[in-house]
Protein backbone atom coordinates (compact mmCIF):
# COMPACT_ATOMS: atom_id res chain seq x y z
CA UNK A 1 0.00 0.00 0.00
CA UNK A 2 1.39 3.34 -0.74
CA UNK A 3 0.93 6.57 1.11
CA UNK A 4 1.60 10.01 0.83
CA UNK A 5 4.63 11.71 2.06
CA UNK A 6 5.16 15.02 2.96
CA UNK A 7 8.87 14.96 3.21
CA UNK A 8 9.78 17.28 0.21
CA UNK A 9 6.75 19.67 0.12
CA UNK A 10 7.99 23.49 0.55
CA UNK A 11 5.59 23.38 4.01
CA UNK A 12 7.99 22.79 6.93
CA UNK A 13 4.81 22.22 9.28
CA UNK A 14 3.74 19.16 6.45
CA UNK A 15 7.59 18.50 6.93
CA UNK A 16 7.83 18.10 10.60
CA UNK A 17 4.33 15.89 10.48
CA UNK A 18 6.46 13.78 8.13
CA UNK A 19 9.07 13.38 10.61
CA UNK A 20 7.10 12.69 13.83
CA UNK A 21 3.23 12.88 12.92
CA UNK A 22 2.26 9.59 13.99
CA UNK A 23 1.00 9.26 17.63
CA UNK A 24 3.08 6.80 18.27
CA UNK A 25 6.76 8.96 17.55
CA UNK A 26 5.47 11.82 19.46
CA UNK A 27 4.73 9.31 22.78
CA UNK A 28 8.13 8.09 22.16
CA UNK A 29 9.70 11.80 22.05
CA UNK A 30 7.58 12.34 25.68
CA UNK A 31 9.49 9.62 26.91
CA UNK A 32 13.07 9.90 25.99
CA UNK A 33 12.15 13.53 27.34
CA UNK A 34 11.93 12.41 30.64
CA UNK A 35 14.83 10.66 30.38
CA UNK A 36 13.21 6.67 28.79
CA UNK A 37 15.89 5.44 26.92
CA UNK A 38 15.70 1.40 26.60
CA UNK A 39 13.44 -0.64 24.82
CA UNK A 40 11.92 -2.50 27.78
CA UNK A 41 10.91 0.64 29.17
CA UNK A 42 9.59 2.58 26.30
CA UNK A 43 7.75 -0.46 25.50
CA UNK A 44 6.32 -0.88 29.27
CA UNK A 45 5.31 2.67 30.20
CA UNK A 46 3.64 3.16 26.82
CA UNK A 47 2.00 -0.15 26.54
CA UNK A 48 3.29 -0.31 23.07
CA UNK A 49 3.14 -3.44 20.68
CA UNK A 50 6.97 -4.07 20.23
CA UNK A 51 7.03 -4.44 16.05
CA UNK A 52 5.36 -0.88 16.26
CA UNK A 53 7.94 0.43 19.06
CA UNK A 54 10.36 -1.35 16.87
CA UNK A 55 9.56 0.77 13.83
CA UNK A 56 8.74 3.89 15.13
CA UNK A 57 12.21 3.65 17.14
CA UNK A 58 14.15 2.82 13.81
CA UNK A 59 12.29 5.78 12.33
CA UNK A 60 13.26 8.08 14.81
CA UNK A 61 16.96 7.46 14.46
CA UNK A 62 16.61 7.47 10.64
CA UNK A 63 15.18 11.09 10.88
CA UNK A 64 17.64 12.46 13.39
CA UNK A 65 15.42 12.95 16.22
CA UNK A 66 16.85 10.04 19.01
CA UNK A 67 20.29 8.36 18.18
CA UNK A 68 20.95 4.47 18.78
CA UNK A 69 24.02 3.96 21.45
CA UNK A 70 25.28 0.03 22.60
CA UNK A 71 24.93 -0.31 25.83
CA UNK A 72 25.85 -3.98 26.68
CA UNK A 73 28.03 -5.96 23.86
CA UNK A 74 26.42 -9.66 25.16
CA UNK A 75 23.54 -9.46 24.54
CA UNK A 76 23.60 -6.31 22.05
CA UNK A 77 21.65 -3.93 23.82
CA UNK A 78 20.87 -0.45 22.46
CA UNK A 79 19.74 2.63 24.11
CA UNK A 80 17.88 5.56 22.40
CA UNK A 81 18.71 8.87 23.57
CA UNK A 82 17.43 12.46 22.40
CA UNK A 83 20.05 14.27 19.55
CA UNK A 84 19.51 18.16 19.29
CA UNK A 85 16.62 17.68 17.22
CA UNK A 86 14.58 15.50 19.47
CA UNK A 87 15.18 17.80 22.34
CA UNK A 88 14.30 20.91 20.31
CA UNK A 89 10.74 19.12 20.14
CA UNK A 90 10.35 19.65 23.89
CA UNK A 91 8.54 23.07 23.40
CA UNK A 92 6.01 21.62 21.16
CA UNK A 93 5.58 18.85 23.71
CA UNK A 94 4.85 21.61 26.51
CA UNK A 95 2.76 23.39 24.13
CA UNK A 96 0.51 20.54 23.83
CA UNK A 97 0.89 19.59 27.36
CA UNK A 98 -1.09 23.28 27.54
CA UNK A 99 -3.53 22.88 24.96
CA UNK A 100 -4.60 19.21 25.84
CA UNK A 101 -5.00 20.97 29.31
CA UNK A 102 -7.11 24.05 28.17
CA UNK A 103 -9.50 21.67 26.09
CA UNK A 104 -9.17 18.35 26.70
CA UNK A 105 -9.28 18.19 30.39
CA UNK A 106 -12.62 17.81 32.00
CA UNK A 107 -12.02 16.24 34.91
CA UNK A 108 -9.02 18.69 35.20
CA UNK A 109 -4.98 18.93 35.14
CA UNK A 110 -3.24 15.57 35.08
CA UNK A 111 0.25 17.39 34.67
CA UNK A 112 1.98 20.68 34.39
CA UNK A 113 4.41 22.32 34.06
CA UNK A 114 6.50 24.01 36.81
CA UNK A 115 9.62 26.13 37.24
CA UNK A 116 12.05 24.01 39.21
CA UNK A 117 13.86 26.17 40.75
CA UNK A 118 10.34 27.99 42.04
CA UNK A 119 7.99 25.12 41.86
CA UNK A 120 5.13 27.71 40.43
CA UNK A 121 3.02 26.56 37.90
CA UNK A 122 4.50 27.97 34.23
CA UNK A 123 1.78 28.31 31.29
CA UNK A 124 4.07 28.15 27.75
CA UNK A 125 3.67 30.90 25.02
CA UNK A 126 5.13 31.35 21.87
CA UNK A 127 7.81 34.50 21.86
CA UNK A 128 10.01 36.19 19.21
CA UNK A 129 13.28 35.14 20.22
CA UNK A 130 15.32 38.48 19.22
CA UNK A 131 12.38 40.88 20.75
CA UNK A 132 10.61 38.57 23.85
CA UNK A 133 7.11 39.83 22.31
CA UNK A 134 4.46 37.48 22.77
CA UNK A 135 3.38 36.27 19.26
CA UNK A 136 -0.38 37.23 18.49
CA UNK A 137 -1.94 35.25 16.21
CA UNK A 138 -4.07 38.68 14.50
CA UNK A 139 -0.61 40.65 14.72
CA UNK A 140 2.18 37.60 13.46
CA UNK A 141 1.13 35.32 10.60
CA UNK A 142 3.74 33.29 8.34
CA UNK A 143 5.08 34.87 5.37
CA UNK A 144 6.56 33.04 2.20
CA UNK A 145 10.29 32.74 2.58
CA UNK A 146 13.00 33.13 -0.35
CA UNK A 147 12.43 29.62 -1.09
CA UNK A 148 8.69 29.32 -1.44
CA UNK A 149 7.11 28.47 -4.68
CA UNK A 150 3.95 29.61 -6.53
CA UNK A 151 2.02 27.64 -4.20
CA UNK A 152 3.16 28.25 -0.73
CA UNK A 153 3.03 32.48 -1.67
CA UNK A 154 -0.64 31.77 -2.40
CA UNK A 155 -1.31 29.96 0.49
CA UNK A 156 0.31 32.09 3.26
CA UNK A 157 -1.19 35.04 1.47
CA UNK A 158 -4.87 33.59 1.90
CA UNK A 159 -3.59 32.74 5.35
CA UNK A 160 -2.34 36.34 5.91
CA UNK A 161 -5.53 37.88 4.72
CA UNK A 162 -7.90 35.38 6.99
CA UNK A 163 -5.89 35.87 9.89
CA UNK A 164 -6.23 40.30 9.25
CA UNK A 165 -9.74 40.30 8.49
CA UNK A 166 -8.84 41.61 5.11
CA UNK A 167 -10.54 40.31 1.97
CA UNK A 168 -8.97 36.99 0.74
CA UNK A 169 -7.09 37.60 -2.17
CA UNK A 170 -8.86 35.73 -5.69
CA UNK A 171 -6.28 32.87 -6.02
CA UNK A 172 -6.46 29.57 -7.49
CA UNK A 173 -5.78 27.13 -5.45
CA UNK A 174 -2.55 25.83 -6.16
CA UNK A 175 -1.39 22.44 -3.65
CA UNK A 176 1.97 21.24 -2.68
CA UNK A 177 1.42 18.88 -5.33
CA UNK A 178 4.33 18.92 -7.28
CA UNK A 179 6.45 18.13 -4.52
CA UNK A 180 4.21 15.26 -2.35
CA UNK A 181 5.61 11.84 -3.69
CA UNK A 182 4.39 8.76 -2.50
CA UNK A 183 5.91 6.21 -0.39
CA UNK A 184 5.43 1.97 0.07
CA UNK A 185 4.19 1.55 3.53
Amino acid sequence: MQRKTFRDMQCPIARSLERVGEWWSILILREAGYGTTRFDDFQRRLDIAPNMLTRRLHALVEEGLLERRQYCDRPPRFEYVLTDAGRDFRPVLWALLAWGNRHFAPEGISAQLVDQETGKVVEPVVVDAVTGARLDPKRHVPSAGPMANEGMRARLARAAAFATGKPMPEAADVADTDTVTTAER
